[in-house]
């Protein structure tokens, strides 16, 4: 069996060149095609709480809620931190309204959890 090649996942071999960029995967996570069911199921219930909850908020944080909600988008193809900064700032807010945020704020942690 000697000189057998077995590869799992990605293997990549260059030689020489110019202008090699590696991998480039769009493939996976980009819209909804590649977004897991369950995520963006969580994020339209997020969506939808939110909705609720703005209306029961003073006017800077409920927008504050609209300016976060682009980076919940599951079409769109965010960047971790940006949705996780903007998760950080509907939980915040929904801390400090107590009980009225509670859904949202568990919410979030739902959506949280699913990202990893």
């Amino acid at each position: 069996m000697t000189g057998n090649t077995y590869y799992y996942g990605d293997n990549v071999n260059m030689y020489g060149g110019q202008g090699n960029q590696g991998i480039v995967k769009t493939q996976v996570g980009t819209g909804a095609a590649g977004t897991d069911p369950a995520l963006v199921a969580a994020l339209a219930e997020l969506h939808r709480l939110i909705g609720e909850l703005r209306t029961q908020v003073p006017a800077p944080s409920a927008q504050l809620l609209d300016e976060s909600l682009p980076a919940l988008s599951a079409e769109a193809a965010v960047p971790a931190q940006e949705r996780h900064r903007a998760l950080m700032a509907i939980a915040g807010i929904a801390a400090t309204v107590g009980a009225v945020g509670q859904p949202v704020a568990q919410a979030v942690q739902a959506v949280i959890g699913m990202l990893g």
